[in-house]
């Protein structure tokens, strides 16, 4: 467990610096950057949630589940299910994973929106708006799951899930933002190689939390390389 002062500290220590180089603002620019490349690099379960909403038969146009939450940071799979009795060819609560393609693919594929189907694909149209294929032939219930961008550490939220969860890892990742500020490419490749085992052994614990089914599925986009040559 670090908290913000601590971390702020370290981060300063380790550099050898002091607050006439590494400024508050400047330490406050590298936390964020460090929080950032952790969350693109790493999807963790707990930061998941759930937005619903309900599609228009005979429109392929959709207005991104109740509009994008505030804390969206990327979607994890969107799915079209009945929610109650059967509904357009699905049955009760029976769900289709819609596979994401861009929109190129989706006006080759179902050129003619006027026809209609069981929608199997989706694709971002606009900053606020997904186009289905097939066109839905029912008000399906659509359901974004997505990774919420979690409050940052700062002098006013002096602990995270990471900070307590994950102290290595911030650390060695708001070293590299560091020492690429500070130009120094030697330790920067040294806080590169810790925080690419500190990723690595991250990913794989939320693999294995996932087997014991202590979240529900996901993906990890940490490459887990195989113990086999």
């Amino acid at each position: 467990m670090t908290t913000y002062s601590e971390l702020v500290t370290q981060i300063r220590d380790y550099c050898e610096t002091d607050s006439n180089v590494l400024t508050t603002t400047i330490v406050n620019d590298i936390i964020e950057h460090a929080e950032l490349k952790i969350f693109r690099e790493i999807d963790l379960d707990v930061f998941k949630k759930y937005k619903t909403a309900s599609l228009t038969s005979s429109d392929a146009f959709v207005a991104m589940p109740g509009a994008l939450p505030v804390d969206f940071e990327f979607a994890r799979y969107v799915h079209i299910f009945s929610p109650s009795g059967s509904l357009g060819g699905l049955t009760d609560n029976e769900r289709v994973t819609l596979q994401k393609k861009d929109s190129s693919y989706i006006n080759e594929y179902w050129p003619n929106r006027t026809s209609t189907g069981i929608p199997k694909y989706y694709a971002n149209w606009d900053n606020d708006t997904i186009i289905l294929a097939p066109t839905p032939n029912a008000a399906y219930t659509i359901e974004l799951a997505y990774n919420a961008q979690p409050t940052g550490l700062s002098s006013s939220n002096t602990t995270t899930w990471v900070s307590n969860n994950a102290p290595q890892l911030l650390l060695y990742a708001c070293l590299i933002e560091a020492f690429k500020f500070l130009k120094n490419p030697d330790m920067l490749n040294i806080y590169t190689v810790s925080y690419k085992e500190e990723l690595q052994t991250m990913g794989q614990e939320q693999m294995g939390r996932r087997r014991r089914d202590e979240y529900m599925d996901g993906i990890v986009r940490v490459p887990m390389p195989s113990q086999n040559p």
